[in-house]
């Protein structure tokens, strides 16, 4: 089965073709340019120049979150109007457990941390026994005191990967002993990791359905917010008057 997965949940955005779990290439780009100027480039280029068509696909597969917000969204956007456009199912998956695929540590536990402002990060714990990967952690947002707590819980020493890995490594490694860290160019978020955790579905026959994919955001955007507060201080506004 091939796939041609996105990856644009934060600042490196990425593309890769993989068929049967084999990597066949991936493009990844991380100079600060706007994702929708450069994400359909890549696949584009990528299957040109691998030999591919996008009636070769089998199947698509994209970050759906958690994420930059901006960014999520725009690989989303790719990803349904090619789906759309070709007939193609497509498989949305966690961005925090695709960057676990591509660590297959068995004796460790790997964390993937990304930095969602305000306090938080967005992160998940994962644990690979015997070449199956065991989610240990949920998909959260929460501070990284408590993500603190939650690793002290785990026996194995903990590899943190990802764009808010080096803020969790230097804010907790005196807490956490057996806290790790991997090269910078090993612990980003990466296209292939998208890939194989859709293959993963697939295996499990799990349904595509890119009409009802939706993102993760895991909470809301600051205009969600503020809308929410505006509308919270206008309902006590009539309650009082009322």
């Amino acid at each position: 089965m091939k796939v041609l997965a996105f990856e644009t949940s934060a600042k490196a955005a990425s593309v890769a073709l993989v068929e049967d779990g084999i990597l066949l290439g991936e493009y990844y780009q991380n100079n600060g340019l706007t994702h929708s100027r450069t994400i359909l480039k890549l696949a584009e280029d990528l299957l040109a120049n691998s030999g591919n068509c996008v009636s070769d696909l089998d199947a698509l597969a994209v970050a759906a979150g958690p994420g930059s917000f901006t960014g999520v969204r725009i690989g989303m956007a790719a990803a349904k109007g090619l789906s759309w456009g070709a007939q193609l199912p497509l498989y949305g998956v966690s961005t925090l457990e695709a960057m676990a695929w591509s660590h297959p540590v068995e004796d460790a536990m790997i964390v993937p941390v990304m930095d969602a402002r305000r306090s938080q990060v967005y992160c998940a714990g994962f644990s690979w026994q015997e070449g199956t990967l065991q989610r240990v952690l949920p998909d959260c947002a929460i501070s990284l005191e408590q993500l603190a707590e939650e690793m002290k819980k785990w026996e194995k020493p903990k590899i943190v990967v990802g764009d808010g890995a080096w803020l969790c490594y230097n804010t907790l490694r005196n807490l956490i002993t057996d806290l790790r860290i991997p090269p910078e160019h090993l612990r980003q978020q990466r296209a292939a990791g998208v890939a194989l955790a859709a293959l993963e579905k697939v295996s499990r026959a799990e349904p595509a359905d890119a009409a009802h994919l939706a993102p993760n955001y895991l909470r809301l955007s600051q205009a969600e917010r503020e809308r929410m507060e505006k509308s919270a201080i206008q309902n006590r506004e009539e309650n009082h008057h009322g």
